[in-house]
């Protein structure tokens, strides 16, 4: 009989050192070796003297078996500064009063919100709420707030920041397009310090992204919002709960950002975040060859050049965003809101005396050459569109819109129908019995254009050119970002070629054409007073589907695509393909389509580069 005791088990593993994507503990990885191990060997066997005896001698053999080894991480290497050029800034430092208009990535460095979108995905996933539950009728969501994360003071973050931030924009004080993320909250209830509830009015199935606001904190402001813009914060941004906390800032020059040691996801691994405000993006560009920046936007005459930079990464990607050029309906000599405070519609709302007309505005899209828009000023970087619809939310878009075709005598045919004529041959149409304008009027519009950013200056330029070749006489003018904000929203313009960025993962943009969004000042994006009461219903009837079907929901907001077709209220020029560059030296710089930022506290400066 034998018996076997392992006595020793040798195993020799050769593990590669890694760097840990995020720093954080390795998982534990089985695998499988062929070894020698020492067994202890007890026989026993019969001698001579007819007497059993127990011999014990050690013996090597081969055998099979399974190890669990966990590699050692490799520290990141910490410090060094990330240096972005931009040529836009924000007007001030609080994200719900001046987040409108901002580049994406400006806030998220410094505030928190409940959910964000997945930057690969486009999916919602938790963030300052680390769970929620939405009642079955869609009528009721509750939110848990994550433990353990602070503002930079050291006050916990809490549910009532979250209410705080919400409850403002319903008081009525504040004037700003964020209110429209309240209009269907009927109230909030704080359970606990962590725990909150948000009742709506009516289900709505776009209601998650209303709710994914970034919170202020809510000690720092008075109870009643009565100084959110004549508190120190308003401008300063001391207190705040990013992975980068403020530490100066020049107002269209620059800003320095210092890592949060104490960031609820982990410590950045590098020292700060500079970002420089730039005249033009071909300035970045050329900062990026010489590397005094790291990151930048860049237009696409630029594309080949840095792509052939060994230090430089290019990355393109079809943005949720779209290019457009937006028509005023409504008077800009006298803006008014579309509805009266009682919700009836406002009668002295008064209309274009050239826009206001459909088939201007139709002439205007059969104006527009959209190959030259992709094609020469985009090199290609873009992809056309009809209507108010994305490809990328693939359920909800209308693929059997097309643009309207280029044709400059659909485009006459059209202003003359409309009693657009040029009778006095100075190439200048005037009013012949038009619908709005007086008679003699002479076809002269204002557009504006945001100065410093390329292709917005050159779809100007374009544009001007293709209208005046059909008889239109366009002004253009190059308005700076710091004031391009207030000029969109006061109404007082005619066209203005802008872009709509980070779009979002549910294709209900209602704010864009909803009667209450339509506000002078500030209250709201339907800059251009569009109003249709057809288009309400089916937007109403698109957030309110039993059980958020999305295929029921599609075919609503295809039907309400077509009807922004016909009305014309933008010249829908193309979904962006942005692109941008950034220098191989920022490690776990991993950009996705629908945040191109993502984990800044994940980021490290590669020794060496």
């Amino acid at each position: 009989m034998k018996k076997w005791h392992v006595v020793t088990v040798v195993v020799v593993v050769v593990a590669a050192l890694f760097l840990a994507a995020c720093g954080a503990t390795p998982e534990p990885q089985t695998i499988k070796e062929t070894v020698v191990v020492e067994k202890e060997v007890v026989v026993t066997q019969e001698v001579e003297v007819e007497k059993e005896v127990e011999v014990t001698r050690v013996v090597k053999e081969e055998v099979e078996v399974e190890v669990e080894v966990t590699s050692t991480p490799v520290p990141l290497p910490q410090g060094g500064w990330v240096t972005e050029v931009n040529p836009h800034d924000v007007r001030c430092l609080n994200p719900i009063l001046c987040g409108e208009g901002t580049p994406g990535d400006y806030f998220p460095k410094m505030f928190g919100r409940c959910v964000d979108v997945n930057a690969y995905t486009g999916e919602w996933e938790p963030s300052l709420c680390e769970s929620w539950e939405i009642s079955d009728d869609g009528l009721t969501y509750a939110f848990k707030v994550r433990e353990g994360v602070n503002w930079t003071d050291g006050t916990p973050v809490t549910a009532k920041d979250f209410g705080y931030t919400y409850e403002g924009l319903m008081s009525g004080k504040l004037e700003t397009w964020n209110v429209a993320a309240v209009q269907n909250i009927k109230e909030i209830n704080l359970i606990d310090d962590m725990t909150i509830e948000f009742v709506m009015k009516a289900a709505d199935c776009a209601a998650m992204g209303n709710l994914a606001l970034r919170w202020i904190p809510a000690h720092v402001y008075a109870e009643d919002w009565s100084d959110l813009t004549t508190n120190p914060e308003y401008m300063e941004a001391t207190v705040t709960n990013g992975p980068f906390k403020m530490k100066e800032w020049v107002h269209g020059d620059h800003v320095i950002w210092e890592s949060n040691p104490d960031y609820w996801k982990g410590a950045p691994h590098v020292e700060g975040y500079i970002r420089r405000v730039v005249p033009s993006q071909n300035i970045g560009a050329q900062q990026l060859k010489t590397g005094e920046a790291d990151i930048a936007p860049i237009v696409p005459e630029n594309v080949a050049e840095l792509e052939a930079q060994d230090h430089l990464v290019v990355y393109k990607y079809l943005r949720d965003a779209y290019g457009y050029l937006a028509l005023q309906m409504g008077d800009p000599d006298n803006p008014q809101p579309r509805l009266n405070e009682d919700g009836s519609l406002n009668e002295d709302h008064g209309v274009h005396p050239i826009l206001g007309d459909k088939r201007v505005r139709q002439a205007i899209a059969h104006a527009m050459d959209l190959d030259a828009m992709i094609y020469g000023i985009n090199l290609g970087l873009a992809g056309p569109i009809a209507a108010n619809g994305l490809p990328t939310i693939k359920w909800a878009y209308n693929d059997e819109l097309q643009p309207r075709e280029f044709s400059q005598e659909k485009a006459i045919e059209l202003l003359e129908e409309a009693g657009w004529t040029d009778t006095d041959g100075d190439g200048v149409r005037e009013c012949h019995a038009c619908a709005y304008a007086d008679e003699g009027a002479p076809l002269e519009l204002n557009l504006l254009a945001l100065a410093g950013y390329e292709i917005s200056e050159n779809r100007a330029i374009l544009a001007q050119d293709l209208l005046n070749q059909i008889g239109f006489d366009i002004e253009v003018e190059m308005v700076e970002s710091a004031s391009m904000r207030d000029r969109r929203y006061a109404q007082n313009w005619d066209m203005m070629v802008q872009d709509w960025e980070d779009i979002g993962n549910d294709p209900h943009d209602e704010v864009l054409w909803a009667s209450w969004a339509d506000v002078p000042g500030g209250g709201g994006n339907n800059n251009v007073s569009y109003y249709n009461p057809d288009a309400e219903e089916l937007f109403a009837e698109a957030k309110s589907v039993p059980g958020c079907d999305q295929a029921k929901r599609g075919e609503i907001y295809k039907k309400i695509q077509e009807i922004i077709y016909e009305d014309q209220p933008y010249i829908f020029l193309y979904q962006r393909k942005d692109v941008l560059a950034y220098n191989k030296r920022i490690g776990n710089f991993e950009p996705g389509p629908w945040y191109y930022e993502p984990d800044h506290q994940n980021w490290y400066i590669i020794e060496g580069e």
